[in-house]
This record gives C-alpha cells, structure tokens and sequence, in this order.
C-alpha cells in the first residue's frame, strides 16, 4: 500500500450546533460543500471543531457522517488529548470508522520538554498502524515542539508522516522544510503562511478559512504547488483579511460568525466558548463582501 502523502488545501472542520445538540444535518451539507468545492482532504474532530466539548457519541457519529460524504478524500482526523491514554482511547474509538490519519497535538497544559513530546508521540505511533500528523500550535498548547524534536520523530517513526506548523515561526517552519526526509509533508496551521511555507518547499495547509471560502483557499494551495506565483500572490492577497479576521476572537468564532451569515449553520457555540460580539459579526459580514461572498 502506499505511504500516504498529504499536501494542498485541508479544511478544519467547524461543528456545527442547534439548540446545544449537534446539527448533523448542517455538518453533512458543509461536507458536501467542501468536496463540491475541490479541498484535498478533511480534518474532522480537530481543535477547530470544538472537540473538547464533544461526547464519544458525538465523535462517531462525526465521523460516520465525515466518512459517508467525503468522496474519498483523506480523513484526518483529530484525536489528541493532553494525555497518552486519552489519546490512544480516542484511537481506539475513531480508527475502525474510516480514518486515514490521526492528527495528534502537543499535550496542551502539561508543558512537555523537548524529550516528553519525543517519547509521547513516539509511544503514540506504536500503538497504531494508522498515519499520525504532529500537530504544533504553542499559542494553545504553551509548549512549542522544536524542529530538531521534529525532525527526530520524522527520522525515527515510520508512520509519524507529516507535521502541521502553527507555531508562526517561520524560520523554525524553513528549518523542518530543509531538514525534512523524503515523503514527509510539512503544512501550514496558519492560513497567512501558507503561501511562504509552500513556497519554501511545505506542502499544503490545515485552513481554518477554508470553512468559509474552500474554492478560493483550494486554489490558492494548487497554484503555489503548481509554481504559479502570480496566481497565487493575487488569491494570497484578496484573502489575507479574512485569514486575518478569522482570529479577532477565538477560533472558531470568527469562522462561525461568517458561516451564519451564509447560512450555513447557526451562530452557536459550546462553552466555555460563546457565540461572536457584535463587532466580530460586522467585521466578519464586510470580510465577506469584500470578497464577493454575499
């Protein structure tokens, strides 16, 4: 079977909510929308979906629901906790149901060291055969992964295959891109560096704009790997205020604000979040018109 090799436009779910319960017919259509609009593969389950707040029974019936709309495209799917056991736990109940790769965070709160996230994820990657994505995003999390960390996980576990970099170093990000061994993919978590990470040698992004504008984000992500720089500089900068906008409040705030105003789904969230200020919505609204979306 060959290695799987993730590159191009993966879109982080948003969940959607109705009333407090999950809006599983709404979450099917935003699936539609998505492989209508040409992303390479789905990432359910993440952080941006508010996983956290989700029951196992939710999280299965996601996934169900994740598997039967997606056309085929890749799964990626979010499983990480901040312990080794509630991850695997989350393996356990996910990798039967239609996963091609998990996507597996720092441990968030714990503040590993650089040998705690080494010997955490190469224990993780033992304990299944699946593809695992190290995801690092140290704004949540408060522990960065380092590249020498990362690199060492990529040289060391065969089926760790791919890292996705929300750190916003860039020079960290550049070093892993250089460093990193043949088949192993290194995507953007922050929508603004896609561009230069891709154009540096990375291979795609995990989009939390995508939600809210998948053809566009899509197409950015084929022209830079394709080496069409003009293409990309002008998709880059048209949407580079809703990569912006998408993070005036916490994530998924902004992107849910924008995807109500679609009407996508409602403008609701699980706490400890809650839905976006006043503010948020105006500023979200003009996003949208400016890029010809309403």
């Amino acid at each position: 079977m060959a290695k799987l090799f993730l590159q191009g436009c993966g879109t982080a779910l948003v969940t959607p909510f109705k009333d407090g319960a999950v809006d599983y017919d709404a979450y099917a259509s935003l699936i539609d929308r998505q492989v209508a609009a040409g992303v390479d593969f789905l990432v359910p389950l993440a952080t941006t979906g508010e996983t956290p707040t989700l029951s196992r029974e939710e999280k299965v019936a996601l996934m169900n629901i994740t598997r039967e709309h997606a056309k085929g495209l890749p799964l990626v799917v979010g499983c990480g906790t901040n312990s080794f056991t509630g991850t695997i736990d989350n393996i356990r109940l996910l990798e039967n149901l239609g996963v091609d790769a998990f996507l597996v965070v720092v441990p968030y709160y714990n503040k590993p060291t650089q040998e705690g996230q080494y010997s955490y994820f190469k224990a993780v990657a033992a304990q299944t055969d699946k593809p695992i994505v190290i995801y690092n995003v140290p704004g949540r999390t408060g522990a960065n992964m380092s590249a020498d960390t990362c690199i060492r996980l990529a040289n060391d576990c065969p089926n760790i295959i791919a890292t996705k970099e929300a750190s916003g170093n860039y020079s960290q990000i550049n070093e892993i891109i250089r460093r990193a061994p043949q088949g192993f993919s290194v995507l953007s978590g922050d929508d603004e560096l896609t561009l230069p990470i891709i154009a540096s040698g990375g291979h795609g992004v995990i989009s939390v704009a995508s939600n809210i504008a998948p053809k566009q984000v899509a197409e950015l992500c084929a022209a830079l790997l394709r080496s069409d720089m003009e293409s990309a500089r002008k998709l880059h900068h048209s949407l580079c205020p809703l990569f912006k906008n998408c993070f005036v409040e916490s994530n998924p705030i902004p992107a849910k604000s924008a995807m109500a105003r679609l009407g996508l789904l409602r403008n609701e969230l699980r706490l400890p979040l809650v839905s976006s200020s006043e503010k948020t919505d105006a500023i979200m609204d003009q996003t949208l018109r400016d890029l010809g979306l309403l």
